[in-house]
């Protein structure tokens, strides 16, 4: 049985709804205005500015995390990218000291590149 997995596009659109309902709750109590009187009023406005106060909290948050998630994105992105570039350069027949300084990945990790491209070249 698999785990629930949650992603953040997912967990984006939950803040987005949620922000949606907190906006129909404000317009609700605005439109219902006279009903209570001054002290209702007074009540109100102090629940108003709370919500908007919340409302913009909220609004930081999700600008805050879709920052996050593009950077996310990015850095698998480009943390792929020096191995694909090491097994070319591999396959053109770069020694390990230069294949590491030109990916910018250890030593270990050019040494283990160059072994994996000589035998699959040798198998085919």
């Amino acid at each position: 049985m698999e785990g629930i997995v949650i992603t953040w596009r997912e967990l984006l659109i939950v803040v987005i709804l949620i922000s949606a309902v907190y906006v129909a709750e404000v317009l609700l109590l605005t439109r219902n205005g006279g009903r209570f009187g001054k002290n209702g009023d007074d009540k109100r406005s102090r629940e108003l500015q709370s919500l908007e106060l919340d409302m913009t909290h909220l609004h930081e948050r999700i600008e805050y995390l879709t920052v996050e998630v593009e950077k996310l994105k990015n850095g698998q992105a480009s943390s792929v990218r020096p191995y694909g570039e090491a097994v070319k350069l591999a396959d053109n027949g770069m020694d390990v000291e230069q294949l590491a300084a030109h990916c910018g990945i250890s030593r270990g990790e050019a040494e283990l590149i160059i072994a994996v491209n000589r035998l699959s070249h040798q198998k085919s």
